[in-house]
C-alpha cells in the first residue's frame, strides 16, 4: 500500500514536478506573421515619407483658405452694417419728408378754405 501512496505522492502532491503546458505554433505561421509585420512597417514608412509631405501642403492651403474666408467675412460684415446704418437714415429722413409733406398739406388745406376754394 505505501508504494501506491507514493507514487500517487509524487505525481499530485507537494513534491510533484510542475509542469508548463506551452502550445508551438508551426514554424511557417510564424514566418507569415513576421513579414506581415515587415510589410506593415514598410508601407508605414512610404506613407511617412510620401504622403506626409502632401499632408503638410494641403495643411498650409486650408490655413491661407481659412484666413481668406475669415477676411471676406469681415468685409462682408462690415458691408452689412453701413448698409444698416445707412437704411435707419434714410428711414428717418423718409419720415422727416412724410412729417413735413402732411403739415404742407395741412397748411395748403388751410390757404384753399380762407380763400374759399375747393
Amino acid at each position: 500500500m505505501k508504494p501506491v501512496r507514493r507514487r500517487i505522492r509524487r505525481h499530485f502532491g507537494l513534491t510533484a514536478k510542475q509542469v508548463a503546458v506551452r502550445s508551438q505554433r508551426p514554424w511557417y505561421f510564424q514566418w507569415v506573421v513576421a513579414a506581415l509585420f515587415v510589410v506593415i512597417g514598410y508601407v508605414a514608412a512610404y506613407w511617412q515619407f510620401t504622403g506626409g509631405e502632401n499632408l503638410t501642403v494641403k495643411l498650409n492651403q486650408a490655413i491661407l483658405e481659412n484666413q481668406a474666408f475669415q477676411t471676406k467675412i469681415i468685409q462682408v460684415e462690415q458691408q452689412i452694417k453701413i448698409e444698416q446704418a445707412s437704411q435707419k437714415n434714410l428711414n428717418e429722413e423718409l419720415k422727416l419728408v412724410h412729417d413735413e409733406n402732411i403739415k404742407l398739406k395741412e397748411d395748403l388745406l388751410f390757404y384753399k378754405n380762407m380763400l374759399g376754394k375747393k
